[in-house]
């Protein structure tokens, strides 16, 4: 049986694939964003709303 591969460590595979997976929603969300006519600030400003009332942290 041949040993696993791995792309960079066993460690380190699983933060590398959520780190690109992260990467590639926050483009997408961009990408949208700016289709629907608004700034990346505007977009990123949105975001920011949503996750402080998905945390419960807003007023």
């Amino acid at each position: 049986m041949a040993p696993p591969t791995y792309v960079i460590s066993k460690a380190v595979d699983p933060v590398f694939a959520v780190a690109v997976g992260l990467a590639a929603a926050a483009t997408r969300i961009t990408r949208e964003g700016k289709e629907k006519g608004k700034t990346t600030e505007q977009t990123v400003e949105a975001g920011k709303r949503r996750l402080g009332f998905a945390m419960g942290l807003s007023k």
